[in-house]
């Protein structure tokens, strides 16, 4: 039996020596690249923090000691540590989630996993211990060096620092990189510790250094307790970084040193008030094709072949962010005006060939999304069109300057969301689910949402145009879906996909849901329903075009991959109702809910997004026996209503 096999939590680690710690760190190593090579996930990240989680398990006793981890895609030991090993179904429906979650373990707190708020529930965690009489309980928090560029970091820093009397240990974990290198001045000043020549040596060598000074080196590691700035970092200058904060410092610390980084937790324990440990780690330390990896090293991965790091996945098809990647750069080399702005995230929102082609006109912000807003509506003032690349799910912590700073102004910024609607294995809070229904109470801004790869691009370029109002374009993740020409477009820009003699139902479809409206279109031919679907390309504000043909048809259902509250199937329905067209709306969409992991194609259906619903209800509605209720067939002219046509399309449909 190995090691691993025995810990069923984490005070199985207190009676491990220090060989068998060290074992234990080697198995796990081999367990993550082995389980995840199967499933994709995180994997760079965790195979960097192995010691690092080992040690805080050791010296604090979670749960009654609060572990909370920024970001959560570094918890996989953490899992594992406590009693979670079966990684057989990891970010799969009915297995492992991929962050924190805490439906799984008492030892889960966080299970938000948008950086750099950690240190915030760190302050309000420790303060409450504090204010209901728990002062001997600790908190612990693991920030990723690339969650210090995050606001809310520096933020929380300051309350925390103005109350020193709580036990709050912040564990910065600096391994020079977020998705990609870590950047700004931050980074900069942590970069110059990890490779100034006299810090490097110490750093190789870690506790053994001391060992060999004797017993005055001894001396100086062990007086780091009681809360002396550790010799390595008065030795590195590093502790000015935080002197300011008055706040102690102890480190850099060796990150895969267990027993040095479990000496520098146990006297941040002792201390009694808020220490920093520095710990200086490898993203992918252990699995050599990580490291190698220049691109992000394996932050995150499909399946792949655990002897190579080769992906296994076979697909030919490109991905929406590709064509964001190629496209970008060729309306960059016409307009030199467009820049480009991406928060930590330049290589997955694809920016990365934007930033080859012109190295001076891409910025990354690091993970502050609100900063990049805002400094796209200077950039705009200053005569540049900015393109804000960031997933979806991140635009929710921009609002108020997409609101107030951009739109407000009526700046020329435009936003473009990777990963939007249902992601599926990352959970409820990478899911990219909310942007329409936030977005669209924006004054003056247009949404845009490409039902494929060409109207992507027609979009795009059409986005970059707008110089007097925030654009935004929104697509998921994953491969761009066949092309599906349309049988005309409106003066207004809207595309008709499909036409029938009946006009009965109008589906509007936004984006990629293109696809589901004319699978559902035609379910209902086959009944003798009459179906036009449309893509209104620009779906805010909703297109004149649209209510025009939502006059002549018996009911409208709008088929979104956003929450319907609040949708754009509440727009047009609002639209409908100003321009005095009574015609019933049925909004389709995702609930208003926070949806686990799962494949896209698992939380479709659960949210009633297939062909054999949306067509089983829409015959019910025509026949009117489900609401919302399609109007009667219109009047013929100078008949009345054609009782025996109506009677003949009904009797045909219950058949």
């Amino acid at each position: 039996m190995s090691i691993l096999e025995t810990i069923s939590g984490p005070r199985d680690l207190d009676a491990l020596s220090t060989e068998q710690l060290v074992q234990l760190a080697a198995e796990i190593r081999e367990f993550l690249i082995s389980n995840v090579s199967k499933t994709g996930g995180h994997l760079g990240p965790n195979l960097g923090v192995v010691e690092s989680t080992i040690a805080i398990h050791r010296v604090f006793d979670s749960p009654r000691d609060a572990i909370v981890f920024d970001t959560g895609h570094q918890s996989y030991v953490h899992k594992l540590l406590t009693g979670r090993q079966d990684f057989s179904m990891l970010r799969q429906r009915g297995g492992l989630a991929g962050y924190p979650q805490r439906s799984e373990s008492v030892h889960d707190i966080v299970e938000s996993s948008h950086a750099s708020s950690s240190l915030s529930w760190a302050d309000g965690i420790s303060r409450a211990f504090s204010m209901t009489g728990q002062g001997d309980r600790h908190v612990v928090a693991m920030v990723g060096d690339g969650a210090l560029t995050g606001g809310m970091t520096w933020e929380a820093l300051n309350n925390i620092t103005d109350d020193n009397t709580r036990r709050l240990i912040i564990i910065v974990n600096d391994n020079g990189r977020s998705y990609a290198p870590t950047i700004g001045g931050m980074a900069r000043f942590l970069n110059t510790v990890r490779t100034r020549r006299s810090y490097r040596s110490l750093y190789l060598t870690s506790r053994k250094a001391f060992d060999k000074l004797g017993t005055p080196g001894q001396s100086l590691y062990r007086g780091m307790r009681g809360g002396l700035h550790g010799f390595l970092s008065r030795f590195s200058n590093n502790e000015a970084l935080y002197s300011n904060l008055d706040i102690k410092y102890i480190g850099p610390v060796h990150g895969h040193d267990i027993e040095a980084v479990e000496e520098a937790l146990r006297q941040a324990k002792n201390y009694g008030a808020p220490v920093i440990v520095h710990v200086i780690t490898q993203k992918g330390r252990g699995y050599e094709p990580a490291v190698r990896d220049k691109a992000d090293q394996f932050h995150a991965v499909g399946q792949i072949d655990p002897e190579t790091g080769e992906s296994i996945e076979s697909s030919s098809k490109q991905s929406w962010t590709s064509v964001f990647a190629d496209e970008i750069v060729k309306l960059a080399e016409r307009n030199p005006r467009i820049v480009g702005i991406t928060a930590a995230m330049l290589r997955p929102t694809g920016l990365h060939k934007f930033a080859e082609r012109f190295p001076g006109r891409v910025h990354d912000v690091g993970i502050a999304e609100q900063h990049a807003a805002t400094s796209a509506a200077g950039l705009a003032f200053g005569g540049l069109h900015p393109v804000v690349a960031i997933y979806a799910t991140f635009i929710n912590r921009a609002f108020d300057q997409v609101l107030m700073d951009v739109a407000l102004h009526r700046a020329g910024v435009t936003f473009v969301l990777d990963r939007a609607g249902v992601t599926g294995p990352d959970g409820p809070s990478h899911h990219g689910i909310w942007d329409l229904a936030i977005l669209q109470v924006v004054p003056n801004i247009r949404l845009a949402a490409p039902r494929d790869g060409t109207r992507f691009r027609e979009e795009l370029a059409e986005a970059v145009a707008v110089d007097d109002a925030p654009t935004v374009l929104r697509f998921p993740k994953g491969a761009v879906n066949p092309d599906i020409d349309a049988q005309r477009r409106t003066d207004d820009g809207v595309d008709v996909l499909r036409e029938a003699p009946h006009k009965d139902v109008l589906l509007v479809t936004v984006g990629p849901m293109a696809d589901l409206g004319l699978k559902v279109a035609d379910r209902l031919a086959a009944q003798g329903i009459g179906a036009t679907v449309v893509d209104p390309r620009w779906v805010v504000p909703v297109p004149r075009s649209i209510l025009a043909l939502a006059a002549e048809h018996r009911i409208v259902v709008t088929i979104e991959d956003g929450i319907r509250v609040g949708g754009i199937g509440t727009r047009v329905r609002q639209d409908l109702r100003e321009a005095g067209i009574d015609t019933a709306v049925d909004e389709l969409g995702l609930p208003d809910a926070f949806l686990d992991h799962a494949t896209r194609e698992q939380i479709l259906e659960d949210a009633g997004l297939t062909p054999q619903k949306i067509a089983r209800d829409l015959v019910a509605q025509v026949l009117g026996s489900k609401v919302p209720v399609a109007r009667p067939l219109p009047t013929e002219e100078g008949e009345g209503r054609d009782v025996g046509r109506q009677a003949a399309r009904e009797d045909r449909l219950r058949d």
